[in-house]
């Protein structure tokens, strides 16, 4: 509002506290360093985990031969897939409220995240892999068949559950979300090095014409925007 003010006059207390109250979304800084934080944190745990976990591998191969290698070798490699994936969740989390609240990102727009619908679709994806991911570890150390089947069930309704929860909010992502707009986010990005991103009109055109295109039936609402 106040960059429509005529120059040299003073604002109102209603557009003092517009403005106020929107530059209150730089407190969601707090929460993208904490998650970023946690995210950098579980990279690295990662990482020292692999290495870790290689060392021992090839160590132990090449003083007690091959046959020394058990099947718990898979399951430690899986714990550095979950270690990974948990911290992708965090990440996601961390770069799309930054994008979101503070400033549009190039990264956020390539990786599909227009919006906070498009944020929980993306997590939700990855925690349904996560499970997956857990329920291969406790199925191939089989130690207990009967705790294992009780684990799948148990895991199986979570993760319906968050199927279902993606297949009722398929499509309620944001109008930005194109497909031209998603290839220039891409190029600017990781061909020019440009991690701002540029809303243009013809952005805000093509959003207009999808939401016309959804309210007189002429696009599924499950195919989103695009």
């Amino acid at each position: 509002m106040s960059a429509f003010r005529p120059s040299g006059t003073e604002p109102s207390k209603r557009e003092w506290f517009s403005e106020l109250i929107g530059r209150t979304r730089f407190i969601v800084l707090v929460a993208v360093i904490a998650v970023l934080l946690v995210a950098f944190s579980l990279f690295l745990q990662g990482t020292l985990i692999a290495l870790s976990t290689i060392y021992e591998t090839w160590r132990e191969m090449f003083t007690h031969g091959i046959k020394s290698q058990s099947g718990t070798l898979a399951v430690e490699f899986l714990e550095v897939v979950g270690t990974m994936l948990k911290a992708v969740v965090f990440y996601l989390i961390g770069i799309g409220l930054y994008s979101l609240f503070i400033k549009p990102l190039n990264l956020t727009a390539a990786l599909g995240v227009e919006s906070l619908a498009d944020l929980e679709q993306k997590v939700v994806s990855v925690v349904i892999v996560i499970l997956g991911v857990t329920f291969l570890e406790h199925f191939i150390r089989w130690e207990k068949p009967l705790d294992t089947l009780y684990f799948a069930g148990s895991l199986a309704l979570a993760g319906g559950a968050l199927v279902l929860f993606q297949k009722v909010h398929q499509g309620s992502g944001s109008d930005l979300e194109q497909p031209q707009s998603k290839l220039r986010a891409r190029r600017e990005l990781f061909e020019n090095d440009h991690e701002q991103r540029e809303i243009k009109e013809q952005d805000v055109a093509r959003a207009e014409q999808a939401t016309e295109a959804k309210l007189e039936g002429r696009v599924p609402p499950e195919s989103g925007a695009e």
